[in-house]
């Protein structure tokens, strides 16, 4: 893998409304892992890139947080949040970033949170006190599948353990599970998951009003489908699967292939039945 240092020409925020209320410009676009369901991969299958020019996204991003005219629904009740690992795993590539200018930006800032997923579990970041103001999303699917479709990430088990870690040390803490893979046994598979969640959460007595979720299905691309089969990928299997999926254009105009809507509101409710069956404590922001 190539890291490439750049100067960040696109300064572009986006809204998000889902995760977050906007999507920052990218301090990172590509990712060191190979996650075979990666969308960063449609658009950046090999390569790293790095800004170089942190001061000037951040620049924009309070501008946009003081001055920009457009809607900023707030998700936190406070602050404006902004995702700033959209094209990247933020957590893994940290070393690579001045991270700490970036987090205590946030901490600092009277109006603005940052936010990303992330697969990867960086200790160094439990370092930092953001003060609430960072928050950090782990993305779960069940471990049977991460082994397959998210070789090197951290384990699943790993990435609960350190919640009340996170949490400790002053990041809001949410669990992204993403993307949900329907398949064979596929219930099974989230009751395994839902379980272990439970146990570390009465283990480790997490703050259960604080842990919140956000729940995103699976969508998938025919590029990234002949890349996986042309590099040999594995689990495409548990991703191309045209019998239950139907093709849908992204609300920034790519085509992708998702479940079939009808199908899909039935998988939703089956999903959410068994994750409240288990874990009711754990409110789900959103689905899709």
């Amino acid at each position: 893998m190539v890291i490439e240092k750049v100067t960040r020409k696109s300064m572009i925020i986006r809204p998000s409304g889902r995760s977050t209320d906007f999507l920052s410009p990218s301090f990172g676009f590509g990712c060191l892992y190979s996650c075979s369901y990666c969308y960063c991969k449609r658009h950046k299958p090999e390569r790293l890139s790095v800004a170089t020019n942190t001061m000037d996204i951040l620049t924009e991003i309070n501008s946009h947080a003081y001055f920009s005219t457009v809607e900023k629904p707030n998700q936190t009740g406070e602050y404006v949040t902004y995702d700033i690992g959209v094209n990247e795993d933020f957590a893994l590539h940290a070393k690579y970033h001045d991270w700490k200018t970036i987090f205590s930006f946030f901490r600092d800032h009277p109006l603005a949170m940052g936010s990303f997923a992330t697969k990867y579990v960086n200790y160094d970041l439990l370092n930092f006190n953001p003060e609430g103001k960072i928050r950090i999303r782990f993305s779960l699917m069940p471990g049977k599948w991460r082994e397959i479709l998210e070789p090197n990430t951290s384990l699943i088990d790993e990435r609960l353990r350190v919640v009340p870690d996170f949490l400790d040390s002053g990041y809001e803490v949410h669990l992204n599970f993403s993307p949900v893979i329907v398949h064979d046994d596929w219930l099974i598979e989230y009751e395994f998951l839902f379980d272990l969640i439970s146990k570390h959460c009465y283990r480790y007595n997490w703050p259960q009003d604080s842990v919140k979720a956000e729940v995103i299905f699976l969508t998938h691309n025919e590029d990234k489908h002949l890349y996986n089969l042309q590099h040999k990928l594995p689990g495409e299997e548990l991703l191309w699967v045209p019998k239950i999926q139907e093709t849908k254009t992204s609300q920034y105009g790519g085509e992708n292939i998702r479940y079939e809507h009808n199908r899909k509101a039935d998988y939703i409710k089956q999903w959410m039945e068994l994750h409240d069956k288990i874990n009711p404590w754990n409110q789900v922001r959103y689905v899709f």
